[in-house]
């Protein structure tokens, strides 16, 4: 049932989190992974200290129809909880577009929602022999690249993105992937240089030396028919 997804937060109005659409992001309690620069780490626990009724969650968007034009389910992780897709055909029922931030944590999980979505901003943490130095998860590599797989295989639209915090991530690494992404047929790819303000590693260096990197941008636009480089 819907009425048990956990929302741990709630955006009321953005024209970031999917593309050309206003949409309200609502931000799913709960993952499985620990990636060293998370800036939700709130959102971590299964369970949150600040999570939004269901019930409340339908009345701002009752209010908001033909207002919004979609509804983003962010997190955390949301394909981690089983009320997802009944939650998704609530949302649609009433006229919005439906978005979809994702890792693939699980890829069992992912494959049952993909298809629920009109669009997923997918995060591709690193290539997948690299993760592990991100997520701290063992087999998270395999997991994310796999549900990037489901995803490419579904036709549904979609933007891949990686989050970049230069002490994490060597410019030649990263061009590794954008190369193997190209190569899969992914057509739009995003980088997204990391928010210091709050990471979940209190260890992590809060300066990502943001050198010049022109020719590594430069680069990339030449691999995919849409390159977009967020700072």
């Amino acid at each position: 049932m819907s009425r048990t997804l956990r929302v741990g937060g709630m955006v009321p109005l953005t024209t970031l989190d999917y593309p050309g659409q206003l949409a309200c992001v609502l931000f799913c309690q709960g993952c499985a992974w620990r990636c060293r620069y998370c800036h939700n780490p709130q959102l971590i626990p299964p369970r949150g200290s600040e999570e939004v009724d269901w019930c409340r969650v339908l009345t701002f968007l009752q209010r908001r129809q033909g207002l919004l034009d979609a509804v983003v389910f962010s997190g955390g992780e949301p394909t981690l909880q089983d009320g997802l897709a009944g939650a998704m055909d609530e949302v649609r029922k009433m006229g919005f577009r439906i978005g979809l931030h994702s890792a693939g944590i699980k890829p069992a999980a992912f494959a049952k929602v993909v298809m629920e979505a009109d669009w997923i901003g997918f995060d591709i943490k690193a290539l997948p022999e690299d993760c592990q130095t991100i997520t701290r998860i063992a087999g998270s590599g395999t997991a994310n690249w796999r549900s990037l797989e489901y995803l490419l295989a579904s036709g549904v639209d979609y933007e891949c993105r990686t989050t970049v915090h230069w002490h994490l991530f060597d410019p030649a690494r990263l061009l590794i992937l954008a190369r193997r992404l190209s190569a899969l047929g992914v057509k739009r790819f995003a980088v997204q240089l990391v928010r210091t303000a709050r990471m979940l590693d209190p260890h992590l260096s809060s300066i990502s030396a943001q050198v010049e990197q022109a020719e590594l941008w430069a680069a990339m636009r030449e691999l995919f028919p849409q390159f977009v480089l967020r700072g």
